[in-house]
């Protein structure tokens, strides 16, 4: 997958990187309109004009806190 490529490179260099809603649901492998509401909860979203984008750097650090880190809901 070309997506995941770019968002491996992504991580790797920390780079502030932009995508459309269609490629960060397919990075993120989850549908269109959950990124959506998803970017939108974060805050993540720049609109130009017609075109929209999500900063993947603030939706990462949204995403983080989902991270369930209790040991008794593993078990």
């Amino acid at each position: 997958m070309e997506h995941t490529k770019a968002y491996q490179e992504f991580k790797k260099n920390g780079n502030t990187k932009f995508v459309r809603y269609s490629e960060g649901a397919e990075m993120y492998h989850m549908g269109v309109s959950k990124f959506m509401q998803m970017a939108k909860d974060a805050k993540a979203i720049y609109k130009l004009g017609q075109l929209v984008l999500v900063n993947l750097k603030i939706f990462d650090e949204y995403l983080e806190t989902f991270h369930i880190v209790d040991d008794e809901f593993y078990k």
